[in-house]
């Protein structure tokens, strides 16, 4: 890992609100935290999960199940530019259903259905950078 990438995730914390994040690449891990207009870098061995979720306003109490990010990365929607979303809202799904793509660290990893059921609300925008812990979807059981 060379300054350029540092610099690049420092940049990409700065554009997107973060405060804090974990990153390994070729060996090394790294951790970046950073205050209102300050950016630190703190090295560690390893990556630690996340510690304590962002607080989130609060999902619709409407009932049903909500779908949360179990990572932070960036929120697709569809499998591709030029494709269909996975789900939109009313549509039935079923356990193991795809509903969207959360890509972290450059690995798109597939977010499924816990539950049965219809999706009442969709509460992340596509290519929206997402919080550990952010609400995704409701879904009605």
């Amino acid at each position: 890992m060379d300054s350029k990438e540092i610099r690049e995730l420092a940049i990409l914390m700065r554009e997107t609100g973060l405060t804090k994040l974990e990153y390994e690449s070729g060996g090394v891990a790294i951790r970046l935290e950073r205050k209102p207009g300050v950016t630190r870098t703190i090295g560690t061995s390893a990556l630690k999960s996340a510690e304590t979720p962002a607080e989130f306003p609060a999902a619709t109490a409407s009932g049903g199940f909500v779908v949360k990010s179990p990572m932070v990365g960036v929120f697709y929607s569809a499998p591709a530019a030029d494709k269909y979303p996975y789900v939109a809202i009313g549509d039935t799904v079923r356990v193991g259903d795809v509903l969207c793509i959360i890509e972290a660290m450059k690995i798109m990893n597939e977010i499924t259905a816990e539950r049965d059921g219809a999706i009442a609300e969709i509460y992340a925008e596509n290519k929206q950078v997402v919080e550990f812990g952010q609400p995704l979807f409701r879904i009605e059981t």
